[in-house]
């Protein structure tokens, strides 16, 4: 991907520093590229200028559908709602097993999309809000901030999908225009973030914290054999949420072959091994991309009764009153529109 040397089309980054020589320093991510006149970062999104930082990706989109909300997954943010996804092209991480890697790790078709677009689109198809999902948005940053800021304004809901790999301002400033997150932890093991995803471990679980504290939170784990898939690594990752808050819930997600990646799919053992031990530590525990698993349903906390019964992706019943269980009234920790 080699974005156009063109400062017109371009957006003026918002988290970066000046630099000797032309360079400039991109601090919205812990990478922190330092890059040369013409450059661009490890994600592709931004690039030197004539000594200045721009948004070289802002507004030009991948994907743009409309989705239910537990495809994110989100289970509970307004379980049963339709929202606008949309996504850029790139990615921070370089996850051998990245699912969506036609657009995160390979040049893509893109549509330039304003603020106001996308908040006509979600409008029009009775979308709840806008998620930015897909490949990273972080990467995005510029966008996904003037969208949310103006999408909040319009009474919309934004929601981001994330791998969690930002530095603390840059998503202190954000998260009050966020309404739910749901973050990526690809595993407790910092080696498997730097051999495996080219990453880092430690930014991710502070953004988890922080998140926490003011936003609707929501944790992924991509359940992948033979790496992250031991029975110590599942408690740690259940111990470390339930730390936080043990109503936060935890998606357990299958694994496919993809990209760099050609393991053998997660056996449904693995993923119900996983479920079994996070069940210990925490109230509300999902296994996703497995159509064998019933574990999609929400259950009240106290009494165990189902609140929201789903098939697939598809809220086929509630029982909530409210926030509520409908039968003992206890809060679930499911924030609805009822």
């Amino acid at each position: 991907m080699k974005p156009e040397v063109n400062s017109k089309k371009f957006k003026s980054a918002m988290f970066w520093k000046a630099k000797d020589n032309n360079q400039v320093e991109c601090c919205l991510c812990p990478f922190n590229c330092k890059l040369s006149e013409g450059k661009v970062g490890i994600c592709q999104g931004k690039q030197n200028v004539k000594g200045k930082l721009w948004a070289a990706n802002y507004g030009l989109a991948t994907s743009i559908n409309i989705d239910p909300i537990e495809k994110k997954p989100l289970y509970h943010f307004y379980p049963g709602s339709a929202v606008l996804s949309i996504g850029p092209n790139g990615c921070n991480l370089k996850c051998k097993f990245c699912q969506n890697y036609q657009i995160s790790q390979l040049d893509h078709i893109t549509k330039l999309l304003s603020p106001q677009q996308c908040i006509e689109i979600a409008k029009s198809s009775a979308s709840i809000g806008i998620a930015y999902t897909y490949s990273e948005p972080i990467i995005w940053y510029e966008h996904v901030y003037d969208t949310s800021v103006a999408s909040h304004e319009a009474g919309l809901k934004n929601i981001m999908v994330s791998n969690g790999l930002i530095n603390s301002k840059p998503l202190e400033i954000l998260l009050p225009h966020i309404d739910a997150i749901n973050i990526d932890i690809k595993s407790m093991d910092p080696v498997f973030y730097k051999k495996v995803c080219k990453g880092k471990l430690e930014p991710v679980l502070e953004s988890v914290k922080m998140a926490s504290k003011l936003t609707h939170l929501e944790i992924t784990n991509l359940v992948i054999p033979g790496l992250n898939d031991t029975n110590k690594l599942f408690e740690r990752l259940s111990l470390f949420i339930a730390d936080i808050n043990p109503l936060i819930p935890l998606h357990l997600s299958r694994y496919h072959p993809d990209y760099k990646l050609d393991l053998p799919a997660t056996p449904t053992e693995t993923l119900l091994r996983g479920y079994k031990i996070a069940r210990a530590h925490l109230k509300h525990v999902y296994i996703g991309n497995d159509i064998s698993s019933k574990s999609n349903h929400t259950h009240c906390p106290n009494c165990g009764e189902i609140v929201v019964m789903r098939s697939g992706f598809v809220v086929v019943g509630t029982s909530l009153k409210g926030n509520n269980c409908g039968n003992c009234d206890t809060t679930v920790g499911v924030e609805c529109s009822h």
